[in-house]
């Protein structure tokens, strides 16, 4: 009878807990639910939170750098707290907290949320999370504090000021403040100074590859010790993955000599590692980037290049602007000579753009809706005797995959017409000069008489292209100021940035 009782007690008192909001934690990283929410923000000052779903991608490849800077966080008995919501349950948490994607995270501090904008490591989240409950830089006052501080951080970069009042120290600090992402300390102390044998007014990036620290040189300026901060930080030829594509392509440096290469076959070795000295060379303008054919992941970066796996080990350069510019060597010879001369052009600017283009196919006009390629385009699309419409379509796109039957419908219909041409164009293996598209499908009209282009704004319907090309072309000129269609169905992107 009294283990009866006992065991009824016991059952009270976890329901109990349950109905107060007990936290539990998986791999250091809080379960926060709709009844333990408030509670775990009320009761730590700080509290990154992430609104996550199950099933996505992003979710899960940053799931375990997320549990890892919960626990390092834990270990430096840091007062920050990780947590996550799994929003797909959690409805009306990710609806209070205005979550439009996945995976979204926010930041409490004293109970008020920020976006995070940090990177999707463990050492960029705590560095993000540093920054943010305490000093733009640390004050190392001791050499332990100054070891403290490069032991917990992969990457730290500290000023070594005697006079912490003095300008290039208050931009060092301004720099510190700018940085999200990466870990500052500062220090007048004569001990941290002569412990790591620097000069007065020294600024020294600390990190764990290639030199192992890297010493500021030039005018101490904010924008050049930011621009210091993001060429050093990384190392001299950076490997693609999820982790490393925000920063290489959120830093300050945007051109990019990009090496596709097959680390099974050696090529790293052969290809990559005789061209440090060059990437040293050239590493305040051009990032050396590896790209491995062997990852399933990087076949279309292959596509966007035009480019098979065949081709490997091969170059590109990419410059990045309003769109991507990219440049192919006109030798398949990768020796250290051959491509220093290849960057050098570039610096140069005698390099021409290379834009891709497939072969102008024999049939290309034998049915209704033509051909185009690069080759043929100016003759076909800016022929001022017609409305010539366009469709720039991606082959694996699922709206332009929706869209053809009705364009195939279209061009039945004005195939007979003298004045009106329905053409489509390959955008991922053909490029123009004058003419970027960052999204698929992507409809323009070259209008008849002038070729002033009008991109298609209406729905994706046969009685809308119809309207639109007997004569309601001038009533749909207004476009978003990113030039994307104001239709309720997303377009299709390129892949970004951050996903080549």
């Amino acid at each position: 009878m009294k283990f009866l009782l006992c065991s009824l007690l016991f059952v009270a008192v976890a329901a109990i807990g349950a109905q107060a909001g007990e936290i539990k934690a998986e791999e250091g990283v809080l379960v926060l639910t709709k009844e333990n929410f408030a509670g775990a923000i009320a009761d730590n000052e700080f509290v990154l939170v992430e609104f996550y779903a199950p099933w996505c991608g992003h979710c899960k490849a940053l799931a375990p750098e997320y549990a890892k800077a919960a626990q390092q966080l834990a270990e430096q008995e840091s007062p920050i707290k990780l947590g996550k919501v799994d929003a797909t349950v959690e409805g009306s948490l990710a609806e209070e907290y205005q979550v439009r994607g996945y995976p979204t995270l926010k930041f409490f501090r004293s109970g008020s949320p920020i976006e995070y904008s940090g990177g999707r490591q463990a050492a960029d989240i705590i560095a993000w999370v540093t920054k943010k409950t305490g000093p733009p830089a640390k004050d190392l006052t001791t050499v332990e504090e100054a070891e403290k501080l490069l032991t917990d951080n992969e990457i730290a970069i500290i000023g070594f000021f005697k006079n912490t009042e003095s300008d290039a120290a208050k931009a060092f600090i301004s720099a510190a403040s700018a940085m999200d992402s990466f870990i500052f300390g500062i220090t007048s102390n004569d001990d941290v100074i002569a412990k790591y044998e620097v000069e007065d007014g020294a600024i020294v990036l600390f990190k764990p590859f290639d030199e192992k620290k890297s010493v500021f040189q030039g005018e101490v300026a904010l924008d050049n010790i930011k621009k210091f901060v993001q060429v050093h930080s990384l190392p001299l030829i950076v490997e693609f993955n999820h982790e490393s594509a925000s920063k290489i392509f959120g830093g300050s440096v945007k051109s990019h000599l990009l090496f596709f290469v097959s680390k099974e076959a050696g090529h790293i070795e052969k290809h990559v590692e005789p061209l440090t000295d060059i990437a040293k060379q050239y590493r305040e303008d051009i990032l050396f980037v590896t790209i491995s054919s062997d990852e399933e992941d990087h076949a279309r970066i292959f596509e966007f290049f035009g480019m098979n796996k065949e081709e490997v080990p091969t170059i590109r350069l990419i410059k990045l602007e309003e769109d991507m510019a990219k440049y192919k060597p006109e030798s398949k010879d990768l020796s250290a000579d051959t491509i220093k001369e290849f960057l050098q052009k570039f610096m140069d600017g005698k390099l021409k753009q290379h834009l891709l283009s497939q072969d102008l196919p024999e049939d290309w006009d034998k049915n209704p809706v033509k051909v185009l390629v690069a080759s043929n385009f100016d003759d076909v699309a800016l022929d001022k005797s017609k409305d010539v419409l366009v469709e720039f379509y991606a082959p694996w796109c699922g709206h332009c995959k929706q869209l053809a039957p009705i364009y195939d419908q279209l061009g039945e219909k004005y195939k007979d017409n003298e004045s009106i041409v329905i053409a489509k164009m390959d955008s991922t293996a053909n490029e123009l000069e004058q003419i970027k598209i960052s999204s698929f499908p992507t409809i323009k009209l070259f209008r008849k008489g002038d070729n002033k282009v009008i991109d298609y704004n209406l729905d994706r319907t046969f009685d809308d292209f119809v309207k639109f090309l007997d004569g309601g072309k001038d009533e749909t000129e207004e476009v978003k100021e990113d030039g994307s269609e104001e239709t309720e169905e997303e377009e299709e992107d390129l892949p970004k940035k951050d996903e080549l």
